[in-house]
């Protein structure tokens, strides 16, 4: 089937996630990269987290391709979005804008891994081989992060925007996000009190799920994230970033799947270092015996002519 360009106008008074902010303005949670990497025009940032979650880099991209598209000028769109078949099953379809999406760390021939929160009474029935230390923090169901807040001003701007960055597998969803400290402007200024936040979830039911137990399996993700690079850099990468990026929240330290991950890509990539400095040093002591005698001098050096 072929796939067929669509343009949708902005209709500023029929945006859903307007229903959860009356006075225009929006908030924003971050679990992954929004932590190091923001939204733009936001006036606030505050640490807190969503309850009833779990956070888990059980998050592909799977290679999809374009077959034909229709031009429309685009004059008369906001946003052009590409509706593609996905190359190896043709009766499945997926909606794109043009831009490419940040969270974008590997390539169709090697997919990286990026983070996403799953419902916890969903994880429950899952096997995840690090449970045993989920359960025995005392912060079990929490998700940390930060929540941004976006003036009214900036609203629709920022909202496209993050459609477009986090649209890969990912969809809005609205919970109740529990600051750690005083929320300029907010009825109640304890800290305690929840504000309705928008968040982006990669759902078990979106194609870019980790479905099969043996790819979730810790070793194997982390030889994925080790391994992964793409338009937005490595994946390594975006997990240390992830891991100060928590630590920065003044808890102390990330969550134990982050560290998890982080000690074993750490251990991977000093295994790496080690073998390449092995191989260096085996192909120099190649080169040294393969010079000629007559071009060594007495103390084992070559002669520089």
């Amino acid at each position: 089937m072929a796939a067929i360009a669509q343009g949708h106008r902005v209709h500023p008074d029929g945006r859903t996630w307007k229903s959860h902010f009356p006075k225009g303005d929006l908030w924003v949670f971050g679990y992954g990269s929004l932590i190091w990497k923001p939204p733009p025009h936001y006036d606030q940032r505050v640490p807190g987290y969503i309850s009833g979650y779990v956070r888990r880099f059980w998050q592909v991209r799977e290679s999809f391709t374009l077959e034909r598209a229709v031009h429309i000028p685009t004059f008369e769109l906001t946003k052009l979005t590409l509706v593609i078949v996905h190359e190896s099953r043709p009766g499945i379809h997926k909606q794109l804008t043009c831009s490419p999406s940040t969270d974008h760390r590997g390539t169709p021939e090697q997919p990286g891994r990026v983070v996403t929160v799953i419902e916890r009474t969903f994880w429950e029935t899952l096997d995840d081989p690090v449970a045993h230390l989920e359960s025995e923090l005392s912060s079990t169901g929490k998700v940390w992060g930060a929540a941004y807040h976006i003036p009214a001003s900036h609203a629709e701007e920022v909202h496209d925007y993050l459609d477009e960055r986090e649209i890969d597998g990912y969809s809005a969803h609205y919970t109740p996000f529990h600051p750690t400290v005083d929320v300029e402007g907010a009825s109640d200024s304890t800290g305690s009190s929840p504000i309705i936040c928008m968040v982006y979830i990669g759902q078990p039911t979106n194609p870019q799920f980790l479905r099969d137990a043996a790819h979730r399996e810790p070793q194997h993700v982390a030889q994925v994230i080790s391994a992964g690079h793409g338009l937005s850099g490595k994946g390594s990468e975006y997990l240390f970033m992830l891991e100060k990026g928590l630590e920065g929240l003044g808890l102390g330290t990330a969550d134990v799947h982050v560290t998890d991950l982080v000690k074993r890509v750490r251990d991977i990539e000093a295994e790496l270092a080690e073998a390449e400095e092995e191989e260096e040093a085996e192909l120099k002591v190649t080169r040294s015996l393969e010079v000629p005698a007559e071009e060594v001098d007495r103390d084992g050096r070559e002669t520089i002519e």
